[in-house]
């Protein structure tokens, strides 16, 4: 399985390489990838340690304008805003999770959402937000003070490689002894303890990384759009990462990718797909899809949720290693 998954890896990065020159329109694919890195953040919480947060969104919005301010008003290089961004988003999850941490289960989340609204108040009232506006006007400026990012085919190819090297840090993470005991925490909690694992220390370590990770996604949203909002911030952001994990297959690697893929494309091409169905079927309800994009992402995850209990790419590994087993026997 691992030579498989390695070689749907390198297809994929290649895909990603070429699609700018295969007709992909640069802005949106960074985005896409943008949300597959805060997906695949996310999935390290719930997916390898248990953790289910309401309150990533928080992670993602304040770093964002953590990094537009400092890139647009202090006039920091946009190396310097994207750390800034990642470091803001660490500096949450450690109080989110000093907070929450020995909490559980519903509890849990129910706190991490509260924390979260309050980021999001603080967001709507301060100066430097915008408020309903936004941040606007955040520019790209110059990567180490020579690499222009004004040309969207230079963004995108950092961009890329901002998100494949934070997503071989998540790989490493979990194929490590340290995402091992995240595994036996969120398998049996009673036994890690019992063998002398510091639990909350460890799940407080994966919450950081896992903020930290969010905030970088943030942060170079912010970065490649040119502006932070309170969409950013609020509390459907992190449902809609939720949906994101468990659509693709929570606890794969490469499920969030799926999944923010699936969700993303649906928020933006419904409408296209709409007009395109009521062309061909004549019918003209089909040209009013795309205002009902939350009722078609509902339905899209009642059927994953009904016929793909695993998740898309959960139900496809399963599938494979049957085959293993069957080939096998």
């Amino acid at each position: 399985m691992k030579k498989t998954s390695t070689v749907i890896y390198l297809i994929l990065l290649a895909a990603l390489i070429v699609a700018p020159f295969a007709g992909a329109y640069p802005v949106f694919v960074m985005k896409l990838m943008c949300f597959a890195l805060f997906a695949s953040a996310f999935n390290l919480l719930l997916g390898y340690t248990g953790l289910l947060s309401f309150g990533h969104a928080a992670f993602l919005g304040g770093s964002a304008y953590i990094a537009g301010q400092a890139i647009k008003v202090w006039g920091v290089t946009p190396e310097i805003g994207l750390i800034l961004g990642t470091l803001t988003g660490a500096l949450l999850g450690w109080i989110f999770g000093v907070l929450a941490i020995r909490r559980q289960g519903i509890y849990f989340a129910m706190i991490t959402l509260a924390l979260a609204q309050m980021v999001f108040f603080v967001a709507l009232q301060a100066k430097f937000t915008g408020g309903e506006d936004g941040l606007q006007g955040v520019p790209r400026g110059k990567l180490f003070g020579v690499i222009d990012l004004q040309s969207d085919l230079t963004m995108y190819y950092v961009t890329l490689a901002i998100v494949v090297a934070a997503f071989l840090l998540i790989v490493r993470t979990i194929h490590s002894p340290f995402g091992q005991v995240l595994k036996g925490i969120k398998e049996n909690e009673p036994r890690a303890l019992s063998l002398g694992y510091d639990v909350s220390r460890f799940k407080l370590l994966a919450f950081v990384i896992s903020a930290a990770l969010s905030g970088l996604a943030g942060s170079l949203k912010t970065l490649v759009l040119g502006f932070a909002t309170l969409s950013d911030v609020h509390w459907s952001a992190s449902g809609q990462v939720i949906l994101m994990t468990l659509v693709g297959g929570l606890g794969t690697l490469s499920g969030p990718l799926v999944g923010s893929a699936v969700v993303v494309l649906l928020e933006n091409k419904i409408g296209e797909f709409g007009h395109l169905l009521a062309r061909i079927t004549t019918v003209d309800w089909f040209n009013t899809l795309g205002e009902s994009v939350t009722i078609v992402t509902g339905l899209i995850f009642v059927i994953c949720v009904l016929a793909f209990r695993r998740g898309v790419m959960g139900e496809i590994i399963a599938f494979i290693d049957r085959r293993r087993g069957v080939s096998k026997g």
